[in-house]
């Protein structure tokens, strides 16, 4: 029987439904230096400061922190904190420049601890991002375990934002690789090695790496390559490409189609967890990154200088364009989406 990832836990209808039943009470908006200018729903908010906007931006690790104890390895999962947002951050163009994280515990572990900041350490290098602060709570009951996200600041020149306005017919889509499965879909991921009796230590016939060292690569951090490819390109817009997968896509702009036509390949780990849970393909392509972490949208002239900015990190390639219509399309696979 095909698993989904509803069944896992998560369902993505139930949860943009809460997503909008909360958005719906938030009313008020400050006026004068500060006001906001983006709506709620980008990957990140913007504020205004004069010259700049200012962006700030939340998010977690999610149920990877499980993942992490059960290969009593936590060293990584500082890496995916950061990352998960400062790759929310330069979809508007703007630079990620602090950090601050929270981490929520049920019982004290000093060698978790230290780990978990040899991550946070290494995703703020990569990123080039300071850790200003943060806030350890103990809330045993709350969490059975440990919850780990963070907060990101950056700014960006007002007339340099990115929101997907620019977004025309035409566009291509540039696909920046991802290193595996992310920070999201690990409910579901977890769920199909429960179900067909494998552990985090049972090889993958498709890497021949066990299953927790797959689950457990790091995010992808796209700050370096991204900012680069703007100092020398024009772009439209651009997606990091989470939960929801190729449906994050739709977040850029409402009134045009996104057709993927030459998806970038997908890693042994989205092969292997297909194949153990019978996986419908538009579950794979909606909950998974697939292989794509970052797409790039930009007028087809850019392309090459894009592509040429992004490679001595990623192997970046043109994997569709923007036609007319709405939503999604990877015809590759017969799927379509029109809603996120």
């Amino acid at each position: 029987m095909a698993q989904t990832y509803a069944e896992a836990g998560v369902s993505q209808d139930e949860k943009a439904a809460h997503i909008a039943a909360l958005v719906s009470a938030l009313t008020y908006r400050r006026r004068g230096l500060g006001r906001p200018l983006t709506k709620i729903g980008h990957f990140t908010g913007l504020v205004d400061f004069g010259a700049y906007a200012l962006s700030l931006c939340t998010d977690s690790v999610g149920t990877k922190v499980l993942v992490a104890k059960e290969m009593r390895r936590w060293d990584t999962i500082g890496i995916d904190c950061v990352a998960s947002n400062v790759n929310d951050m330069i979809c508007v163009g703007a630079e990620p420049i602090a950090f601050v994280d929270y981490v929520a515990i049920a019982n004290y572990d000093r060698e978790i601890a230290r780990q978990i900041g040899i991550g946070l350490n290494r995703g703020a290098e990569m990123a080039n991002v300071s850790i200003i602060g943060g806030e350890i709570a103990v809330v045993p009951e709350v969490v059975r375990e440990l919850d780990l996200a963070g907060t990101c600041f950056g700014a960006v020149r007002k007339a340099k934002v990115i929101d997907g306005r620019a977004i025309r017919v035409g566009d291509v889509i540039i696909g920046v690789p991802s290193t595996g499965i992310h920070s999201n879909g690990l409910t579901l991921a977890r769920k199909v090695l429960r179900d067909s009796s494998q552990t985090v230590f049972d090889p993958l016939a498709e890497t021949n790496r066990p299953w927790g060292e797959e689950l457990l690569e790091p995010t992808a951090i796209y700050v370096r390559p991204v900012l680069r490819a703007l100092r020398r390109a024009n772009v439209h817009g651009m997606a990091h490409i989470t939960g929801g997968g190729l449906r994050n896509l739709i977040r850029l702009k409402a009134n045009v189609q996104f057709r993927i036509t030459e998806p970038l390949p997908s890693q042994g780990v989205f092969t292997a967890l297909q194949s153990l849970g019978a996986v419908d393909d538009s579950e794979m392509y909606s909950t998974f990154n697939m292989g794509m972490g970052f797409a790039i949208v930009a007028p087809p002239e850019e392309a090459k200088d894009i592509i040429r900015a992004v490679r001595p990190d990623f192997s970046a390639k043109v994997v569709g364009e923007v036609v007319r219509g709405q939503g999604i399309q990877l015809p590759e696979r017969g799927l379509s989406w029109t809603t996120y």
